[in-house]
């Protein structure tokens, strides 16, 4: 349930910083871009919950990554005036790929240590 909680916080930061850091993605309110974040977060939580385990740390960050490019890509079909890229869906995608294997790491060390327990 934690791990909900971080990417609820992370996923929506990131795509807020990559909307203003660059012209390749662009949501016209931030409100919009918050939207993306909290839909890239559900879908990341949900793929946790089916795939991840021990031993699947690589795929489940490789999977996050595409899942993420293709989410954050599509989301322009879907809101007014925004514009995405490939290459800002990809820069988008890599931000998170690289938040969601550290949080992975976390998440696999941490059920491992309530199993031991």
């Amino acid at each position: 349930m934690s791990g909900l909680l971080m990417k609820i916080i992370v996923c929506p930061a990131v795509v807020l910083m990559v909307n203003w850091m660059t012209d390749e993605v662009y949501y016209p309110t931030w409100l919009q871009a918050v939207v993306v974040g909290l839909v890239l977060a559900a879908a990341g939580h949900l793929m946790e919950v089916i795939w991840l385990k021990p031993g699947r740390l690589w795929v489940m960050t490789i999977l996050d990554f595409f899942a993420s490019a293709a989410i954050v890509f599509m989301s322009q079909f879907f809101i007014a005036g925004a514009y995405v890229s490939m290459v800002g869906a990809l820069l988008t995608a890599s931000f998170l790929a690289i938040t969601e294997y550290f949080l992975h790491r976390w998440i696999i060390r941490e059920e491992m240590a309530e199993k031991a327990a």
